[in-house]
């Protein structure tokens, strides 16, 4: 198949003159109708996002069923070790030592 060739100025003439026809039979038609203008459209304000909580570190005592004996700064580990061997020399259960992370309160 042969293909056309078309030149763009071609083709914008005859937009043009189409567009020209529309708006004479548009004008003829009478009242031209208006374009409604949309409100903007309001945008969710951005809140910031909350700082997570400061936390430290410790050394906690705790017992076989996990409720916690002492704590011990994080510095402190060999008190901390001391303290679980002395509750389970004294007594029948087992203490361990662990890390426990905790908020930070100002």
């Amino acid at each position: 198949m042969a293909r056309k060739v078309v030149n763009r100025k071609e083709l914008r003439a005859e937009a043009e003159a189409a567009e020209a026809l529309a708006g004479a039979a548009g004008a003829e038609g009478g009242k031209k109708k208006a374009k409604e203008k949309k409100a903007p459209v309001k945008r969710k304000s951005r809140s910031k996002s909350a700082e997570p909580e400061r936390r430290k570190l410790f050394w906690g005592v705790f017992n076989q069923s996990a409720k916690r004996i002492a704590l011990f700064d994080f510095s402190q580990r060999k008190a901390a070790e001391a303290k679980a061997a002395e509750l389970a020399a004294n007594g029948k259960n087992q203490h361990f030592v662990m890390k426990v992370k905790e908020a930070i309160t100002e």
